[in-house]
């Protein structure tokens, strides 16, 4: 056989021979067109690749096999054009549509059909399927992928020593690896008590997204995770069985972020304890596959190493930073021992003054309360002598009428100077009631005008919302009046005196520096004045009994000792600030009382009220002079009176009698009974009895702590003609 040209001409191929070998190209799609790309020609690899037949398509524009977007575009009427202009159109790949609609990835041109002339009379478009390769391409793409995500994580987390930053790059890489709309990752941290709370980081979803909403509970769906079970992937887990069990909203609940298909991982420590939970949703079905599961599960294992080695991180870093705190405190510690062994001294020194001082008031107040029964009896039979003489003494004798009130004047100041000497070594029995300190300190805003003169400004600033306080409303009233006169004869020249409220709390610093005052909430009651003031040396006497910076003759040396007793006795503090030339301040604290308990009302004063028919009183006192003044002045008062020098002789009378209204009854009593113990027994007998007691000295019988039992009505020795009278017609007249 020779190699070169034919001697015969080469016969030409019929149509039928072309189709032959057209169709022998069953991998690729050979199809033609006329000029206005309408099929003409469908080949067997058209057929097997693209699913129409021959039949199907000819007459029809090519334009079938394109997607939807592709169409719109105008992609058929392109290609002709480019094939027109250049020779060849299209050329690139991309998705194409099967008969059946499934998308399939495919290359292919369009060429002109041209005639003997070169006129073009058609188009021939040649497809080739290369959906196969495409899907290698992207998974070859998406390993890559996934081992750059999973490599820049690694790197990460290698280095990375605080827990924060660490659980976002997991939830990060997560959400790449998964292709998940967000992601979640849960983690469990311990506290410094040994216990453990949980936190998140989120990935894909603003925090605001999940911040309104509860931890994930161990719900049928959730538990797997939290327990380390295993994995759990949905690909709808709204369908999922175990879905939607739990109350209150038996699903997501409103606002949450669509969630279909899910994926949780469990992350696991090295102990196997379970360090956590990575959580990945989307909004579409069918979004995560096992290779999902496979790369989310070997992030777990590269996160639990990584949460591992930063709390060891933590742990160490912790020791470290405590080892220098120890070291810092050691290096101070012996820096300022000297200063703090010199600033213990002086503490111990303190309170050892605030002890000693505090014997010495115990022991002026146990002298104080010794003699100041016998010199209260006293002082009473004196007084009731002199109002006789008063009420009995005829109008013209003028020089007779001065020289009683003379007497009474000098009586009540005695008297004054024994509650003072009680009131400062806290014996006087206080009368608490519930007290708006407002209210009390605006009723005295006249008098105090008139009291302190022109000279002196007054000006009250009363807090608003003030507490009220429990506390005996004539002490603290004669308290501030005290307070008041001694800062107007500081203030010799003239000046202004302040007197404020305000709610306040005692903390435990100034109770580390004022040891006799407890932690608390307090009403503060302070009184300013623009005076002299006082140096250090007369601030460290102020409150001792007997102790003024006054000239003779003008003061007692008690005022400030009184309120003092005052204000401890009610449970309260008391502060004095001074220094000379600028004035001095009281702050006087006392206890908030709880609760609203209502304020008495206050009663004018009346005329002395007699009794009524055939009342009957029953005196009891030891004191011959004071029983026998008291015994007058009831019968003057038209009562009819009964007397025992004693408790077993009034318990005599008691059963004697067949009407007594009211027991009149000292509380120091000889005969081994005290005035308590024989009202206890006479109530006994007389169920009812009214019992009112007087004193000069109470001591524990009816008073404790300084304050009246419950249910106790005292009357004070010395008492006068009027306060006598008005005290037994108030108690025979109270409701049984």
């Amino acid at each position: 056989m020779r190699d070169g040209p034919a001697d015969t001409p080469t016969p030409q191929l019929t149509p039928s021979a072309w189709r032959q070998i057209v169709d022998g190209a069953v991998d690729t799609a050979i199809i033609s067109t006329d000029l206005d790309g309408r099929v003409t020609t469908w080949s067997a690899g058209a057929h097997r690749i693209l699913g129409w037949t021959e039949g199907e398509m000819r007459g029809h524009l090519l334009d079938r096999i394109f997607v939807e977007a592709d169409r719109r575009g105008g992609r058929l009427a392109t290609e002709m054009a480019d094939a027109l202009a250049h020779g060849r159109g299209g050329g690139d790949e991309g998705w194409r549509l099967r008969k059946d609609g499934t998308p399939i990835w495919a290359a292919g041109e369009l060429s002109p059909i041209r005639d003997e002339s070169g006129r073009p009379v058609g188009f021939v478009k040649i497809l080739r399927d290369r959906t196969a390769q495409r899907h290698i391409e992207e998974a070859l793409a998406d390993e890559r992928h996934a081992l750059e995500v999973l490599n820049r994580a690694g790197s990460a987390l290698a280095l990375e020593p605080d827990m924060q930053r660490v659980v976002q790059v997991v939830c990060d890489a997560g959400v790449a690896l998964t292709g998940a709309e967000f992601g979640a990752f849960f983690y469990t941290v311990p506290d410094p008590a040994g216990g453990s709370y949980m936190l998140y980081t989120l990935s894909g979803a603003p925090v605001e997204a999940f911040a309104k909403f509860p931890m994930p509970r161990n719900t049928a769906v959730f538990a797997p995770t939290f327990k380390g079970e295993g994995v759990v992937r949905s690909d709808d887990i709204t369908q999922d069985p175990r879905y939607g069990h739990n109350a209150p909203r038996h699903g997501m609940p409103e606002g949450h972020l669509p969630v279909r298909s899910y994926l949780a991982v469990p992350v696991m420590s090295r102990r196997g304890g379970v360090l956590g939970g990575l959580f990945f949703g989307h909004a579409k079905t069918g979004m995560f596959t096992e290779r999902s599961e496979r790369r989310v599960a070997g992030l777990a294992a590269e996160a639990a190493v990584a949460i591992d080695n930063a709390r060891l991180a933590q742990e160490g870093a912790q020791e470290l930073a405590e080892r220098r705190r120890a070291e810092e405190a050691l290096r101070q510690l012996n820096a300022t021992l000297e200063e703090q062994v010199a600033e213990r001294t002086a503490q111990l020194q303190r309170n050892a003054d605030a002890l000693r001082h505090a014997q010495k008031m115990e022991a002026v107040g146990q002298l104080t309360g010794g003699v100041a029964h016998d010199f209260n009896n006293l002082l009473q039979t004196i007084i009731s002598s002199l109002e006789v003489l008063r009420r009995t003494a005829p109008a013209e004798t003028a020089r007779f009428t001065r020289a009683v009130n003379t007497a009474m004047n000098g009586a009540r100041r005695a008297a004054s100077l024994t509650q003072r000497l009680l009131a400062f070594a806290r014996r006087q029995p206080l009368d608490p009631k519930p007290l708006d300190v407002n209210a009390l300190v605006s009723g005295l805003s006249d008098m105090l005008h008139r009291t302190l003169g022109e000279t002196i400004s007054v000006e009250t600033v009363l807090g608003a919302g003030l507490w009220r306080v429990e506390a005996d409303a004539g002490e603290l009233e004669s308290t501030i009046l005290n307070l008041a006169v001694n800062a107007r004869d500081a203030m010799a020249a003239g000046g202004s005196l302040t007197i404020e409220t305000a709610n306040t709390h005692i903390d435990e610093t100034y109770v580390a520096n004022h040891t006799e005052v407890n932690v608390g909430q307090y009403v503060l009651v302070s009184i300013s004045d623009t005076g002299s003031g006082m140096d250090a040396a007369t601030l460290q006497q102020a409150f001792e009994p007997f102790f003024t910076t006054k000239p003779p003759g003008k003061g007692t040396g008690l005022g400030l000792s009184q309120v003092y007793g005052f204000v401890k006795q009610s449970g309260g503090h008391v502060k004095l600030y001074s220094e000379p030339g600028l004035g001095t301040t009281v702050r006087i604290y006392l206890p908030r009382l709880p609760g609203g308990a209502e304020i008495p009302q206050v009663v004018l004063e009346q005329d002395v009220p007699d009794a009524a028919a055939q009342e009957t009183i029953l005196v009891v006192e030891d004191d011959e002079d004071v029983r026998a003044t008291t015994v007058d002045n009831l019968r003057e008062l038209h009562y009819r009176v009964l007397e025992a020098a004693d408790g077993p002789t009034a318990l005599a009378v008691l059963r004697r009698e067949a009407q007594v209204d009211l027991m009149f009854t000292d509380v120091v009593l000889p005969g081994g009974m005290t005035g308590a113990q024989v009202a206890a027994q006479a109530r006994g007998l007389r169920p009812g009895l009214r019992v009112l007691f007087t004193t000069g000295y109470a001591r524990n019988a009816i008073v404790h702590q300084g304050r009246l039992d419950s249910g106790v009505h005292l009357l004070t020795k010395p008492f006068t003609f009027a306060e006598l009278a008005s005290k037994v017609r108030d108690l025979l007249d109270a409701p049984p």
